[in-house]
């Protein structure tokens, strides 16, 4: 493989950079980067602050390589964890911490993933529809389309692709698979192409994207962990911690949009003169509404376009009638 730096151009790399520093200033600092990839942002991290250790966490065992053997010259001060993003208390594990002093989260898919055509994430090059973040899952893109009934298909593309045309493309796909199975990304796309009216089709844009999409978050379980990961994340981290997530697409950001505001919110009736312990807020936002990636950063890398960028910085512990109401 190619040396991990060439390859990979990190979305917001000096916000995400600043927006955590603040909270590293504490001797033994630890953070931890739940979405390594190919390590960019981790190494800015232990560059640009001597003191911290980040603990990595990847689903895909080729990125911890290719980050590993970029981050090497930091020794001890950086770890690999392979696990999903939302194994915060593992992670902690490795670094012998109760609690860290940042997360960093940067959602979807990694350059990584996308670039190497066999992989299948990529509707623009042929390809086996396989699409696991973690080649050790056992189910692929390919499986899903074999197995789920049209019914699920639709559901699929409808929740997760946010695709008008989902009942429409089901029922090709189910047409198709009973003539041969759909194994290629070529095939897929096509059989997509062909239910997607010209005049609802936006200029510059494949019509596959949001099946491709949808069977990406399907087979990685994507949103289930985001779900998980989120208040994990908040869980994990200490009172003056920060936490900063980057979404790609509307679901994913409304996951964290909503944990964040009820984290930054007092639970207790409005009007109530005096506010109890137990609904105090727990989470202080730091960005208004989400960020976007600047005009000549989205130009000169593309894949920053959808960028959605949320901070939000620990005040205290989160009451425990409200960690119970959560649950």
């Amino acid at each position: 493989m190619a040396d991990a730096a060439s390859r990979h151009q990190p979305v917001m790399l000096q916000r995400c950079v600043d927006l955590l520093a603040p909270a590293l200033e504490r001797p033994g600092a630890v953070v931890i980067d739940g979405t390594l990839g190919m390590g960019g942002h981790t190494e800015a991290i232990l560059d640009q602050h001597p003191g911290v250790t980040v603990v990595g966490i990847d689903r895909d065992l080729d990125a911890i390589a290719l980050a590993s053997e970029r981050l090497s010259r930091f020794g001890e001060r950086f770890v690999a964890h392979h696990a999903e993003y939302d194994d915060i208390d593992g992670a902690l594990g490795r670094a012998g911490a109760q609690a860290c002093d940042g997360i960093l989260l940067d959602l979807g898919v990694s350059s990584l993933q996308i670039d190497e055509a066999e992989r299948g994430f990529s509707y623009a090059q042929d390809a086996p529809l396989d699409m696991r973040m973690n080649r050790e899952d056992p189910i692929t893109a390919a499986d899903i389309l074999r197995d789920a009934d049209q019914r699920e298909l639709t559901r699929i593309l409808r929740e997760y692709g946010e695709e008008r045309f989902a009942a429409r493309i089901a029922e090709s796909i189910v047409a198709r698979r009973a003539q041969a199975p759909l194994t290629r990304s070529d095939e897929l796309a096509d059989v997509v192409r062909a239910c997607i009216p010209a005049a609802s089709r936006q200029p510059g844009s494949n019509p596959a994207k949001r099946t491709f999409q949808a069977l990406r978050i399907a087979v990685n379980r994507e949103l289930e962990v985001l779900e998980r990961a989120i208040p994990a994340a908040i869980e994990g981290t200490r009172v003056g911690g920060r936490i900063v997530v980057m979404s790609y697409q509307s679901l994913e950001d409304r996951i964290v949009k909503n944990a964040f505001a009820a984290g930054a919110t007092s639970s207790a009736p409005p009007g109530m003169p005096v506010i109890p312990d137990e609904d105090q807020p727990y989470l202080r936002l730091i960005t208004r509404g989400a960020e976007k990636a600047g005009a000549d950063e989205a130009e000169a890398n593309p894949r920053s376009k959808p960028v959605r960028l949320r901070a939000a910085e620990r005040t205290r512990p989160t009451p425990p009638a409200r960690l119970r109401r959560a649950a």
